[in-house]
């Protein structure tokens, strides 16, 4: 068995987990490079999942941790194949860019934070983006990206980042934050029962996806593979990227709803009324003049599960600001912790993946799993909240590698294949095992926004 940091302290908050013991963990404890206990984060993460796993279930170390399968897992757009191609992870315009003081981190794999970055710096394609990036100092970079509608972050040292207001925001709390119902507001009680196939735990339950990117649709898809009816909602004016789509649509079904139309804000609050779990990742506020902000969805009714996810958490200056992985690395000095001197001199890195989103996004999951473990006992349900740059501090509260002893190296990933709409798709499975037999998904991503805005 590997010994991982124990990040399930927060899930003890809920009485249906006293005393639950983390899940096992079985494989080698390193394989990434770095300074940093990456391996840890993702282990304990995987690991909150499996635990609030066996507290639903009343099982005992049915559900257990593969470390070679959260290995593959957590790089799961990297291994995915669609027809034999390799999917696109980043746009042109995004990455590290040197500014006239420092180091800034762009994003811009979505075209209107693209068209919103070069309007902040008066460019008109990726090659001006840099030139006028040279005269600008980094944080003042940012704030004019920012306040255009993009998204940016300066690379600030761990030192910096300390210092900042944010940090004291993105450090408080627990891992994940839950939050009771409110005493007043209607209460339907739920009917719904875990399944007694393991494989199989959270048949018919309707969760409603209100997700993007990456740690909330990793939070969904695992919930999905374990047999959930997760109905993903985009907006139709923003469709999300095609190759993110596909390595977290697995086992989902995919619709697209126009806020803007009141008569389509009255179809989603119906489905709402009758679902048990509600996922958002948008930032704080976004959803909260249609009803679907936390608050709403829990006076509307005590026994629906809300969960909720953002980048930089909630309080603080950044509250409500877009963000994504690689913004979160940049501003709190992992980018700067993981930098390399190269023949150009030094620039900012990265870590060896994702880690904050999956590791987020399963704590996600794990969060709707114990709140469902509650709701089996009291009858009512509950939210927590996530944030990226709170799994950062997490990350930093682990005792770093010890970078003198070499990584294990990791086995090739067992591939899966399916045929879908898009092709022929190899890709990475759960990292979960269920009596010592790997979780999978059994059913490819639908053509996106093909489902009716509907349960089954």
């Amino acid at each position: 068995m590997a010994s991982v940091p124990d990040l399930t302290a927060s899930l003890r908050q809920l009485a249906a987990l006293d005393g639950q013991p983390p899940a096992p963990v079985a494989g080698p404890r390193r394989w990434w490079d770095g300074p940093l206990d990456v391996e840890g984060l993702a282990l304990g993460a995987v690991q909150a999942t499996a635990t609030a796993l066996d507290a639903l279930t009343g099982a005992a170390e049915r559900y257990t941790v593969s470390s070679s399968a959260a290995s593959a897992a957590f790089n799961s757009l990297a291994h995915l194949r669609v027809d034999g191609r390799e999917p696109q992870s980043f746009g042109p315009m995004s990455g590290f860019r040197q500014t006239l003081d420092g180091w800034i981190r762009l994003h811009a794999n979505y075209p209107h934070h693209a068209a919103a970055l070069m309007a902040a710096v008066g460019a008109s394609d990726p090659e001006g983006v840099v030139r006028a990036l040279l005269s600008q100092a980094a944080v003042d970079a940012e704030h004019a990206i920012v306040a255009a509608g993009g998204v940016a972050a300066a690379v600030r040292t761990r030192r910096e980042w300390l210092m900042s207001p944010m940090y004291q925001a993105a450090r408080s709390g627990p891992w994940i934050s839950f939050i009771p119902p409110p005493k007043s507001g209607e209460h339907r009680p739920s009917s719904w029962l875990p399944s007694t196939d393991p494989m199989t735990p959270l048949a018919h339950l309707k969760v409603l996806d209100l997700t993007r990117v990456i740690a909330g649709p990793t939070a969904t898809r695992v919930l999905a593979a374990l047999g959930a009816d997760v109905l993903r909602i985009d907006p139709p004016s923003i469709p999300e990227l095609p190759d993110a789509f596909i390595d977290s649509g697995f086992n989902k079904r995919s619709t697209v709803a126009d806020f803007r139309d009141d008569r389509v804000v009255e179809r989603v609050q119906a489905l709402v009324a009758s679902a048990d779990v509600v996922v958002s990742g948008y930032r704080d506020g976004a959803l909260q003049r249609f009803g679907l902000d936390p608050d709403s969805l829990m006076s509307r009714n005590h026994g629906t599960v809300v969960a909720t996810l953002s980048a930089w958490g909630r309080g603080g200056p950044w509250d409500g600001r877009r963000g994504f992985d690689s913004l979160v690395q940049a501003a709190c000095g992992i980018a700067a912790q993981y930098g390399t001197e190269a023949k150009n001199g030094w620039r900012p890195g990265a870590l060896p993946v994702q880690a904050l989103d999956h590791a987020t996004g399963y704590g996600l999951a794990a969060a709707v799993l114990a709140l469902l473990a509650e709701r089996l006992v009291t009858g009512v349900g509950g939210a927590a909240r996530l944030s990226l740059a709170r799994t950062a501090e997490e990350l930093y509260r682990l005792t770093p590698a010890n970078c003198s002893v070499p990584a294990e190296s990791m086995p090739e990933p067992e591939y899966h294949f399916l045929d879908s709409h898009y092709g022929r798709l190899r890709f990475v499975g759960p990292p979960l095992l269920v009596d010592g037999v790997q979780l999978a998904f059994t059913k490819p991503p639908v053509s996106y926004g093909s489902s009716a805005l509907a349960w089954w």
